[in-house]
């Protein structure tokens, strides 16, 4: 897959594509579906996405809403067989183009589309003044084409990435992973932290949350991908995702112990999986009672993840 940060001066072989449009938070099955869609045209398969999101772009300062980074993004669509990646950077130009200029200078001028995909609610252009049936409108005039995905249902609600966050503050990993049609991951480097787990005999996987939609705190069971490094490959494990009150910190974070491994994964990248959760944040009394609490949740991830 190629990956471009802007829509001028690409090369022939990087232009004409049948791409789908949007956001793309999350790749649920709603997104794979317009992917799909476009993937059937008679042309390689691209995305046109934003980085920022464009909610961050308009509201910096608003609480983190992202359900994954652009790396976490980027990884997906790839294994979604995507061939060309157009990451526009959303800025001040780019916000406040024209829903025609956007098609006309960008689309066609700059990426030379055969086809676009997008879904019935996407909308783009200053002020959001373009819509699927704008999309639709300016395809005869710029002799390109256009397919309109319907949304998809999950238990008689339709998908969204609101939907998944709920799913996932409420502590429903698995309905969440239904309407992705994957499970939901964290992606990102691993931090070295003050090695409280390795002395406590449980060694963990720091890993920041920042800028991410944060799911329920408490005790997970996970499966790991080591994407980086001499140990590349997936295992499975426990995590804690919170603030460790018994050590009176604040700040989330995600701390995953892996099963049945040694070794050194600071700095390596880091795909961890969520896939059941297992209580509650707990305080503790004193350490005997946290090693025993550890001795248990690792238990029980290992029973739900045979099961699996």
């Amino acid at each position: 897959m190629r990956r471009h940060f802007h829509w001028t001066d690409l090369k022939p072989a990087d232009k004409g594509a049948s791409i789908a449009m949007g956001n793309f938070d999350g790749l649920h099955r709603g997104h794979q579906a317009v992917i799909d869609l476009a993937r059937a045209q008679n042309a390689q398969l691209g995305i046109v996405t934003f980085e920022p999101h464009p909610r961050q772009f308009f509201a910096p300062t608003a609480p983190a809403f992202r359900l994954m980074n652009a790396e976490a993004r980027t990884h997906r669509l790839e294994k979604l067989g995507v061939k060309q990646l157009y990451e526009l950077q959303f800025d001040a130009s780019l916000a406040g183009m024209r829903a025609e200029e956007f098609v006309s200078g960008v689309l066609v001028e700059g990426l030379g589309i055969a086809h676009v995909t997008v879904g019935t609610d996407f909308c783009f252009g200053k002020g959001r003044e373009g819509t699927a049936q704008t999309l639709r409108q300016l395809a005869d005039k710029y002799r390109f084409g256009v397919t309109i995905a319907e949304l998809v249902a999950f238990g008689g609600t339709e998908i969204s990435s609101t939907a998944i966050r709920r799913a996932l503050a409420d502590g429903r990993p698995r309905d969440a992973a239904e309407m992705l049609g994957h499970w939901h991951r964290i992606e990102g480097a691993v931090l070295h932290g003050d090695k409280r787990g390795k002395n406590l005999g449980f060694p963990t996987a720091n890993m920041t949350l920042d800028g991410l939609h944060l799911p329920k705190l408490g005790v997970y069971a996970v499966k790991i991908d080591v994407l980086s490094g001499p140990h590349q490959g997936s295992y499975e494990g426990a995590a804690s995702l919170g603030v460790r009150p018994m050590f009176g910190e604040n700040k989330p974070n995600l701390e995953s112990h892996l099963f049945d491994f040694e070794g050194d994964l600071y700095g390596e990248h880091l795909s961890v999986a969520l896939i059941d959760y297992l209580r509650a944040e707990m305080k503790f009394d004193g350490l005997p009672g946290l090693i025993a609490q550890m001795h248990t949740d690792c238990d029980l991830a290992r029973s739900v993840l045979d099961r699996l």
